[in-house]
């Protein structure tokens, strides 16, 4: 009798059954474990992608804002601001020197803090200019200063620190606080002031530390930067020349005060 002769399946490969080749992390799919890494890596370069789109529209918003509050964002940024600057602006105003009965001006006033101060020093004989380029940030002034406004106390303009509505040297003093970073020619900018500013009047301009200012997420998204002696020198070039420098606080957080006047050289 002869012994059954059975025909087993030839395996061609060398893997252990059961067990996937190496060269295939998903057979069903085959795709393999390189392929795989490969999709991995544009998945997560997209999704970086998105998220940085994401923060960069976030920062651009933020300066935006910071450079023309807007809508209902800008007011609730108009308020916080108010609270963190005060300080700050009423440094400015210190500077200033303003004795009552003074016309002055704030050039880009936001949420308003620095006009009720400067309401304050000039008494009811004198009389304040508030210039500001955002209309929400008008339309809050002129509700929250009705009553100045309808005893002539104070004119709210808008316009910019380039182009202001003011006939020339008609100012004792102004102040125009954390404005500079948005302006492209800053001499333009200081002509302008020294033209509305009076022979005798005073000039404020206000900014951060541009180093430590350096360091925050936003200053990329339309802010410019400059030394400090960068900003001094256009002030003199401008007809307004640096009298002192006043600072507020110390070391990264110092904030600088340029008090400046006309040079009469230059007139």
């Amino acid at each position: 009798m002869e012994t059954p002769t059975h025909n087993y399946p030839h395996r061609t490969s060398e893997h252990t059954p059961g067990h996937a080749p190496k060269s295939a992390c998903i057979p069903a799919l085959g795709l393999s474990c390189s392929v795989l890494a490969g999709m991995a890596a544009i998945v997560w370069a997209g999704v970086r992608c998105v998220a940085m789109g994401i923060r960069d529209r976030l920062l651009s918003g933020v300066a935006r804002q910071l450079g023309k509050p807007e809508g209902v964002t800008g007011r609730l940024l108009a308020i916080g601001l108010n609270r963190g600057n005060r300080g700050i602006v009423t440094a400015a105003v210190n500077a200033a020197q303003i004795a009552p009965g003074d016309r002055v001006a704030d050039v880009g006033f936001g949420g308003g803090l620095s006009l009720a101060l400067l309401l304050d020093r000039v008494g009811v004989t004198g009389h304040v200019d508030g210039i500001e380029l955002s209309g929400t940030m008008l339309e809050s002034a002129q509700r929250r200063f009705r009553v100045a406004s309808s005893a002539g106390r104070l004119a709210l303009h808008r316009g910019s620190i380039t182009e202001t509505p003011l006939d020339g040297a008609s100012l004792d003093a102004l102040i125009t606080v954390n404005t500079i970073y948005f302006v492209d020619n800053l001499e333009l900018a200081f002509r302008e002031l020294a033209r509305v500013v009076r022979p005798s009047g005073r000039a404020v301009i206000g900014l951060g530390n541009p180093q430590a200012m350096a360091s925050l997420p936003f200053i990329a998204y339309g802010f410019r930067l400059r030394p400090v002696a960068e900003v001094a020198d256009l002030l003199a070039k401008s007809g307004l020349t640096q009298i002192r420098e006043e600072r507020v606080g110390d070391g990264k957080r110092t904030y600088h005060l340029l008090i400046a006047t006309h040079n009469q050289t230059l007139a």
